[in-house]
């Protein structure tokens, strides 16, 4: 710890796919998944895409609450981008989490 060590996270550049009625729910959803929604497209068949970048610890489950949302209509693809920086609280969260599994090994 005297080093400063700093958690990297992965991120993914998200693609979703959904019909116009839906946009403002999916762009909520994502802007609490702490995703950075980077634009909208649409596809001319009354369909936007939406582009984003986001962690991709937080995508654990979206597929189900993408089709919640959207009564099974849209879909998503992503690919891993790279590395950012974690939030300070992830950080803390996470040594904090490791610490105490090692000091659960060392008793």
């Amino acid at each position: 710890m005297d080093a400063n060590p700093v958690l990297l996270e992965p991120i993914a550049s998200l693609k979703v796919t959904v019909p116009d009625k839906f946009t403002g729910d999916v762009m909520g959803d994502l802007n609490r998944r702490r995703g950075r929604v980077l634009g909208m497209n649409s596809n001319h068949h009354g369909k936007q895409v939406i582009e984003a970048d986001i962690p991709m610890s937080e995508l654990f489950g979206y597929n189900t609450d993408l089709r919640s949302m959207t009564g099974g209509i849209g879909t998503f693809e992503y690919e891993f981008s790279r590395y950012e920086l974690a939030p300070g609280d992830v950080q803390k969260k996470e040594v904090e989490e490791r610490a105490s599994k090692v000091d659960r090994t060392e008793v």
